[in-house]
């Protein structure tokens, strides 16, 4: 009787998690392995929006129950992007019919906050998900893959899967070639505990879906947060054990300008005086937010209005690769949830993979498709 593959994940983001939840869904044996020394060690992100591909990637790789806490705490659907100009004033939109936050996974459209959404993929996972474990190299052992850690530990497996982000180091052994490409942008990106009074001053069409604001020098990206049903009840409901953190309905916010705009380098801005001017004045945010002209709300006693987690990144992307024919190591494509329909793809089409066999991956620059080899 065949023996099932064993896979080895490097990242235990929503890539790595989602990938994770398909292979034992498969009945294919699975480890992933984080860096990080938790869960909630630092920051990553707050509001995304995933459309029926990610939604598709997830309702065939979650059990049931677990895809349906995903729709619960998804946010209203996304039905419009709207631009407006400094002062407001809509300049022109999209609206999307036939778009829905409910269960089916076609028409999907939502805002989802991304720890909850985390927190969603890891439930389930206990004793498959391992922290401190920092990948630095693989290699490979007859018909086998080793991946090695940074405290002289090791794991094999049948096929080692890179899900560890834009810095996979994965990708880096295997295609040494590969560049990280600069966008020349840098983001400021936080958000603002959401109440009637917030809401009163922000643009009515963002109630419909995202906005964007455009000036000659900078950008700004506005997007809600509401979750369908609060994240703690559904998941009483769905999956008792497992307590979401959420801080309540929020305003998404991401300010994005020219690099060349901004005084000094990245690292004087994360860490010399560039970066404590920055954290003064959004200090200073808290206490009085100014959302536009004439127009301000002080931090409530429950937090409203209040700013939270800024956070200064610069903007980069992977760039585009010819096709190429990776050994036992494979990159899995943007770990982002958008981006979650070449995992399942090659989930789909490696079950029941024996041991001792390869994949043939074509990597194009929008995902991959994996194959077995006869």
């Amino acid at each position: 009787m065949p023996v099932a593959p064993q896979v080895v994940i490097i990242g235990g983001g929503l890539g790595g998690l989602c990938a994770a939840h398909g292979l034992r869904r498969a009945g294919i044996g699975v480890t992933v392995h984080e860096r990080d020394p938790s869960p909630g060690h630092r920051p990553q992100g707050y509001r995304l929006h995933l459309d029926s591909r990610g939604a598709g990637a997830l309702h065939q790789c979650l059990p049931p129950r677990l895809y349906e806490l995903f729709t619960a705490t998804a946010g209203l659907p996304s039905r419009r992007v709207t631009v407006v100009d400094e002062r407001l004033r809509e300049l022109h939109g999209v609206t999307f019919d036939g778009v829905s936050a409910g269960g089916d996974p076609a028409t999907f459209s939502a805002p989802v906050d991304r720890m909850v959404l985390r927190q969603v993929l890891l439930a389930g996972l206990d004793g498959v998900v391992g922290y401190g474990a920092e990948f630095t190299h693989y290699e490979h052992e007859g018909e086998r893959v080793r991946a090695w850690f940074a405290d002289g530990g090791s794991v094999t497996g049948d096929v080692l899967v890179g899900a560890d982000g834009i810095g996979s180091r994965v990708r880096g052994q295997l295609l040494p070639h590969a560049r990280i490409k600069d966008l020349g942008t840098r983001c400021v990106y936080g958000r603002t505990l959401l109440g009637e009074r917030v809401a009163g001053l922000l643009p009515p069409r963002i109630h419909e879906g995202f906005v964007s604001v455009r000036s000659s020098r900078a950008g700004l990206a506005l997007g809600l947060v509401r979750p369908r049903e609060d994240p703690a009840e559904a998941a009483a409901r769905l999956w008792p054990g497992l307590r979401p953190q959420w801080p309540g309905d929020y305003v998404m916010w991401a300010l994005t300008v020219d690099a060349r705009e901004l005084p000094g380098t990245d690292a004087e801005r994360h860490g010399g005086p560039a970066a404590r001017r920055r954290d003064r004045r959004l200090r200073t945010a808290d206490d009085r937010l100014r959302l536009r002209r004439g127009a301000r709300v002080r931090a409530g006693g429950d937090g409203e209005g209040r700013t939270s987690d800024q956070r200064n990144v610069p903007a980069r992307a992977n760039a585009p690769l010819e096709r190429f024919r990776p050994e036992r190591a494979s990159p899995a494509g943007s770990p982002s949830a958008r981006d979650l329909a070449p995992l399942r793809d090659l989930l789909h089409d490696t079950r029941g993979l024996p041991p001792g066999r390869g994949l043939r991956v074509d990597a194009m620059s929008r995902g991959v498709r994996a194959d077995r080899v006869a």
